[in-house]
């Protein structure tokens, strides 16, 4: 019997974990979708100079996974395409609805135009490369 009771323990506690993050995760949901266009939660078009490089994001109609057929822009930003000095910073958008991009991959932001400042800060002055595809 002692097996039952671990067993019934740990899913009950699995259960709790997982309503928890459900929470948690449709609380942080709201409140990027709530939020008024151009602050945290909103994913806008953007043309800047930031700590003098050029950064840029947009819509783009590319929301895939990286894979045969790459035809450019923004495959795991759910549509979102951003540049720093005209190279593509590939940025992935979370579930949670923050955003995180190749170099900032541990930071996540709120919007693609933190996540290309954030890279613009990584990387001091280095030139971002391509990043390859295949």
């Amino acid at each position: 019997m002692p097996e039952l009771s671990r067993r019934r323990a740990l899913t009950t506690a699995a259960a709790l974990a997982a309503t928890a993050a459900a929470t948690t995760g449709t609380a942080s949901a709201h409140s990027a979708t709530a939020t008024p266009s151009g602050s945290a939660g909103s994913a806008d078009a953007f043309d800047e100079v930031y700590k003098g490089r050029r950064i840029q994001g947009r819509p783009s109609s590319g929301g895939g996974h990286h894979g045969g057929g790459h035809q450019g822009g923004g495959h795991h930003g759910g549509g979102f395409a951003v540049y720093v000095d005209g190279v593509e910073l590939h940025v992935m958008r979370n579930a949670d609805g923050s955003w995180i991009s190749v170099i900032s991959h541990y930071d996540p932001v709120p919007t693609p135009r933190a996540a290309a400042r954030a890279a613009v800060d990584e990387l001091q002055g280095a030139r971002l490369l391509p990043f390859p595809t295949n």
